[in-house]
């Protein structure tokens, strides 16, 4: 029998908020709106919840290879966000470096600099494994598709497609952040305890 772990159970109780908004949009777009409508919230909010399933799935399946095959990532000192912002290291603070009298030489070294840093094919597809992922295309086909058959029929209505494709991001935020929030007080609870 396999081990429940927090992410599986975690993972149920999305899957069932999503399951559960999707029955009351289907209940209120039944009651109170027209048949275009439901369809468009219906269409919305299935492919969306496909993508941001698929999109946990994949990265999941990414994270555990990695842990599994115990490949960390060494370059601890620049967050991803610095290096996309500062690419080349120009504002670091740690790194002032003299004026070089030879412009020819520093242009040659830092072309030295850059080809040492290149990496591999190998090494970019491992890293966009998490993207590449059939679940995440296979899901983003849904919605593509989804658009294009309501638009193409002429039943598209705008607001009520971009509030239900809007959902299930918001749902799963907010579920994880409660996930963690409940291990972090359950964690508290037995070092007090």
């Amino acid at each position: 029998m396999p081990k429940i772990t927090t992410m599986n159970v975690t993972d149920r109780k999305i899957f069932g908020a999503l399951v559960g908004i999707d029955g009351l949009l289907l209940l209120a777009g039944a009651l109170f709106f027209n048949e275009k409508v439901l369809l468009n919230t219906q269409i919305g909010f299935l492919s969306a919840s496909l993508v941001m399933l698929g999109s946990m799935k994949s990265y999941k399946r990414m994270v555990d290879a990695r842990v599994e095959n115990e490949i960390v990532t060494t370059d601890i000192d620049r967050d991803v966000i610095d290096k996309l912002e500062d690419p080349h290291d120009l504002y670091s603070e740690e790194s002032e470096e003299e004026p070089v009298e030879d412009i020819r030489a520093a242009i040659k070294e830092e072309k030295q600099r850059l080809k040492a840093n290149r990496r591999s094919l190998f090494e970019v597809l491992r890293d966009t494994k998490g993207a590449l992922s059939l679940y995440r295309i296979g899901a983003y086909v849904v919605l593509i598709l989804g658009f294009l058959y309501l638009n193409r029929h002429g039943v598209l209505h705008l607001p009520s497609y971009l509030l239900s494709i809007g959902l299930p991001p918001l749902i799963v935020a907010f579920m994880l952040v409660s996930a963690k929030h409940t291990v972090s007080e359950s964690t508290q609870t037995k070092e007090n305890g």
